[in-house]
């Protein structure tokens, strides 16, 4: 069977009408669809014809559509409200932290979302406990390797067999270990950077492929790739140059990727929050970064974490971390506008400014 990745995406246009529906997988085969088609070279056009004749003969679109081999999908219409309803979204390292606090937005704004993470039992229960609070829209865990290409283009290809396409993907997940050249290993560094830089191109690349299909079938329909960057992508870090690094050169595959994809138009861009001090990267009695900085000496004079968390919020003009709902205001804006690509955009309350 040929992939579905090019086929499906195409269909869910086709199938549409004002707002962009969903193909649920339903079954691995079937003989009850409204449109049957078999594998082919021009299996889109054939969709085309029976897809007119249905609509002739019934004076509506199909309910569902099956592909010999291949599997029956249900037609579905998208959730009936929210900011993003309908779309289609994958969250890397969406298990918990940032990630899991922007699928609970995207949730309860109407989205259908993937949970890609490496975390398979903290994955399944942050999808158990959102599609616990809705019933119009669905979660899905999908266990993901973000530096192994196979393991993105499988998250990708599994995700458009189970809904039909993709219409934002935020490229959050990454890692972080901090210190100084003197501390830093050379495997820790090209471990940091497989995951943290090497892992946004991997995303881009087998996103923006199912996004130029999809997109090239309806016309105005846009989509998104984002990569929660951070602050320290936009100035550089005392004895976190690795983690540092990586981020400036994910704002460089921002730019660069959003003057390739945009005459397919596919968005890209950059969040850089602040920091989160609630969160596992930072609050983390282990590995967190309060005891991380606190072990590498990065905060003159501290002796405890509380001292670490206190020094960092003072360099907060707004006095405070930054919060899941402050970057999801920004994925918002991205996502909602259709006139900006390109962008690395500041969440750190006033701490670093554009220039």
């Amino acid at each position: 069977m040929q992939s579905l990745s090019p086929i499906l995406p195409a269909l869910r246009m086709l199938v549409s009408q004002e707002q962009v529906s969903l193909l649920k997988f339903k079954a691995e085969n079937s003989d009850k669809a409204d449109i049957s088609l078999a594998p082919s070279e021009n299996i889109i056009d054939d969709a085309q014809n029976k897809i007119n004749e249905f609509q002739n003969r019934t004076n509506q679109l199909p309910q569902s559509i099956s592909i010999e081999g291949a599997g029956f999908w249900e037609i579905a219409q998208p959730a009936p409200q929210g900011r993003l309803a309908g779309k289609i979204a994958i969250v890397t390292g969406g298990a918990q932290g940032f990630g899991g606090g922007i699928v609970d937005y995207l949730m309860q704004e109407g989205a259908n979302v993937v949970i890609a993470d490496l975390n398979e039992e903290k994955g399944k229960e942050k999808a158990a406990e959102v599609n616990a609070l809705y019933s119009e829209n669905e979660a899905i865990f999908i266990a993901t390797n973000v530096s192994d290409s196979t393991s993105v283009e499988q998250l990708v290809a599994e995700t458009v067999k189970q809904l039909g396409g993709l219409d934002l993907f935020i490229s959050n997940a990454g890692i972080l270990r901090a210190g100084g050249l003197d501390e830093m290993t050379p495997e820790t560094f090209e471990l940091m950077t497989k995951v943290n830089y090497s892992g946004y191109f991997l995303c881009a690349k087998h996103a923006s492929a199912v996004m130029k299909v999809q997109n090239s079938y309806r016309p105005n329909h846009y989509t998104d790739i984002i990569q929660i960057n951070s602050k320290s992508g936009l100035k550089g870090s005392n004895k976190n140059f690795t983690y540092a690094g990586g981020k400036f050169g994910g704002i460089g595959l921002t730019q660069s990727f959003a003057l390739e994809l945009m005459p397919h138009r596919i968005k890209v861009n950059s969040i850089c929050p602040g920091n989160f001090f609630d969160g596992p990267l930072w609050a983390d009695p282990e590995n967190g970064l309060f005891v991380q900085y606190l072990k590498a000496g990065k905060v003159p004079g501290a002796k405890t974490i509380d001292d670490v968390k206190a020094y960092y919020e003072g360099q907060v003009p707004a006095g405070r971390g930054c919060t899941p709902l402050d970057v999801m205001r920004a994925i918002y804006y991205v996502v909602e506008q259709e006139y900006e690509t390109g962008q690395a955009i500041p969440v750190t309350g006033g701490q670093e400014m554009l220039k």
